[in-house]
């Protein structure tokens, strides 16, 4: 098994004096995500949940639209990093190989950025139907539970968190990663493989909440993303047009909301609930 993290000598200046010591930080390795033998992303991540992040990664970018699309999973040793080659069933790898066809165009036409800045903006799923209400003590216990189920963070203080709360229930996973995106990709996955589903509850992030965490949300079926950070401006606009509720800088019993309020029971609401 690959470490996820390991102790380091380093110098401390603290209270007008220099000591040595050592910390444990967190393993940041290079991971590709190959389909039919061709890579399809390479990003930094934590060497853990590989199978969750294989699956999530493949639905949240649309390269899959269901778990038994995948045929076979592989982890491998490459040089310098890990490469999770991911085998596809015959017609959804033919799809693939279409879809990058598209993608490929002419050098030097002045316009080739367009289409990775339209994939980069791509409207979030439309999730306005999905019913779900969570009270503002549902907001704090899920922020509460993700703080104490973080290992890896509370050993090196330097990951990011994603949980998936379903009222009722509460804080049913949370997956780790230095990516924030990585981290939702691997609940995705998590949750994918336990057959459930994202309309079910809400997904609970360490991170502030940018677009790509929007539609990954939103592929996931949730219609509740709430954060500890705040939103950007952009994450909000997309929010609101997918249906989305959005809320924000949760810590303790306040929060803020930036998108479908509708949602959330407050007051009298909640005490009826």
């Amino acid at each position: 098994m690959t470490s996820t993290a390991r102790r380091v000598p380093e110098i401390v200046f603290k209270n007008n004096a220099l000591s040595t010591s050592t910390r444990v930080v967190a393993e940041e390795t290079a991971i590709a995500l190959s389909f039919g033998g061709s890579t399809e992303a390479v990003m930094m991540a934590t060497p853990a949940d590989l199978e969750d992040f294989a699956i999530g990664f493949s639905l949240s970018e649309g390269i899959i639209e269901s778990l038994d699309e995948i045929e076979n999973i592989e982890i491998e040793a490459s040089s310098g990093g890990i490469d999770l080659q991911i085998s596809l069933k015959d017609d959804v790898e033919r799809a693939l190989r279409a879809r990058r066809r598209a993608k490929a165009g002419p050098v030097g036409c002045g316009l080739c950025g367009v289409e990775s800045i339209e994939e980069a903006l791509k409207p979030a799923a439309n999730v306005s139907d999905v019913a779900l209400h969570l009270t503002g003590r549902d907001i704090a216990q899920a922020m509460h539970s993700l703080s104490a189920r973080q290992p890896l963070n509370a050993e090196t203080r330097a990951v990011h968190a994603a949980g998936f709360h379903i009222p009722g229930q509460g804080l049913i996973a949370v997956r780790e990663d230095v990516g924030r995106h990585n981290a939702l990709d691997k609940l995705i996955g998590h949750l994918a493989q336990q057959k459930i589903g994202g309309a079910e509850g809400a997904v609970i992030m360490t991170s502030r909440l940018s677009v790509e965490l929007i539609q990954k949300t939103a592929k996931l079926g949730s219609a509740v993303l709430i954060g500890i950070s705040a939103p950007t401006a952009l994450a909000i606009d997309m929010a609101s047009k997918a249906g989305m509720t959005l809320v924000a800088l949760a810590r303790g019993e306040d929060y803020e909301i930036f998108t479908g309020s509708d949602r959330i029971r407050m007051g009298a609401k909640a005490d009826a609930a």
